[in-house]
């Protein structure tokens, strides 16, 4: 298991501080990264939190998982690695 943790089932109205304030109470939190949409500049309701040891990141994710802020339900699981995507541009093949 690593330590990078997907939060998921965020409010809009979560902010990054009380995100990382959550997860405080299970460890050292190294980073939290709430996820924002580039055109509008609002959450897109998840967030990636790295703890500093994977028995922390295990205790966030038990602690965590279906506990509520702000009115939801949290998901908390480990990350998946992030995979490459093609940048914009023509489909493969001609797109015909």
């Amino acid at each position: 298991m690593g330590t990078k943790l997907y939060v998921g089932n965020l409010s809009p109205t979560t902010t990054q501080a009380q995100i990382q304030d959550l997860f405080k109470g299970s460890g050292n939190v190294v980073s939290c990264t709430l996820i924002m949409d580039k055109a509008t500049s609002k959450s897109k309701g998840f967030a990636f939190v790295e703890m500093g040891s994977e028995a922390e990141a295990a205790k966030a994710m038990a602690d965590c998982n279906g506990k509520e802020l702000d009115g939801r339900a949290l998901k908390v699981n480990e990350a998946k690695p992030r995979e490459e995507r093609p940048r914009g541009g023509p489909a493969p093949g001609g797109g015909r």
